[in-house]
């Protein structure tokens, strides 16, 4: 046996022995979409069902001013809305609309076309008390489980259906086939269409959960101690690669957009990958399957209402 034949054996070896020792894999992409596609697929059966009983499952979504992002979603919920066989119906008002006639047009709406679903897109100008029109909103309608009533039914266990952008987290975590019970969470960013809601669906699976918020204190220990993040706060760059131990779950919900208007999330994935399991990207992520679970609601208030 020749010495250049024992030294490139050696080098072949040596470099099997720094991949498998030395070298980080890369964490898991979770791409939503693909979750998302076989939720629409099924809801595409169960409209198709619905429409042969002459029970067409509609949705109504009521947008006040033209914020770009919210007109993005409101578009992209439309459009698969209609390649179901939903109905889908925008209704649009001013942004200088009042309490009053926003109130009052919701009940107007209901009454008259009484829809399976109905969305007021969030957020609302300042000047529009957004508690009292969400709460127009009849709880068989609330499709984004957002009125005083489908909150106390998610707390208590008795949901008829539950938040979209929430419900997308724990459908991940379930196609992941996460075990909850037991798992420790930390939450970052505690609002009323994520955070909370999702917090109280993980302790109501027996989760240890964090939440954190900007009052938080040692937030980046916060996070090294869960073995699942989720984040919705809206801002680039809230997680990075330091905050996150090898092995922990990262989802993230938070949407956030470049001077050039490319959407973002919370996350950089780039050094997050390097150390978590599996992280969902942005766009692709929690995005799609947020439409999918909104729909999905869709179909299971048709068949209340």
């Amino acid at each position: 046996m020749s010495i250049l034949y024992i030294l490139t054996e050696y080098r072949v070896y040596d470099s099997i022995f720094l991949y498998i020792f030395y070298i980080k894999p890369v964490g898991t992409l979770i791409h939503g979409k693909e979750i998302a596609s076989n939720i629409i697929d099924s809801l595409e059966k169960q409209v198709a069902i619905l429409r042969k009983k002459k029970r067409i499952p509609s949705l109504v979504v009521v947008l006040v001013g033209n914020n770009p992002a919210s007109c993005t979603y409101v578009r992209m919920k439309g459009q698969v809305a209609k390649k179901i066989g939903m109905q889908f119906t925008l209704v649009e008002y001013p942004k200088k609309v009042t309490t009053k006639k926003l109130v009052s047009e919701i009940h107007r709406i209901q009454e008259e076309q009484t829809p399976s679903g109905m969305i007021l897109q969030l957020p609302l100008p300042s000047h529009i008390d957004t508690t009292a029109a969400l709460n127009t909103i009849d709880p068989i309608r609330d499709i984004d489980c957002l009125t005083f009533e489908n909150i106390g039914r998610l707390v208590m266990k008795q949901a008829r259906f539950f938040p979209p952008t929430a419900n997308a987290a724990m459908k991940i975590l379930e196609n992941f086939k996460v075990s909850i019970p037991g798992k420790n969470v930390t939450i970052v960013g505690v609002g009323p269409l994520v955070g909370k809601p999702l917090a109280v669906m993980l302790m109501n699976e027996r989760a240890s959960v964090t939440t954190v918020n900007s009052a938080t204190k040692n937030f980046k220990e916060k996070c090294r101690a869960a073995d699942i993040i989720i984040t919705a706060v809206g801002k680039q760059n809230t997680i990075r690669g330091d905050m996150v131990r090898d092995g922990t779950i990262v989802i993230d919900a938070g949407i956030d957009f470049t001077p050039d208007g490319k959407v973002i999330g919370d996350v950089n994935v780039k050094e997050v990958a390097r150390h978590a399991l599996a992280v969902t990207p942005t766009p692709g992520g929690v995005g799609p399957l947020t439409i999918a679970c909104l729909l999905e609601n869709t179909v299971i208030a048709a068949n209340i209402t």
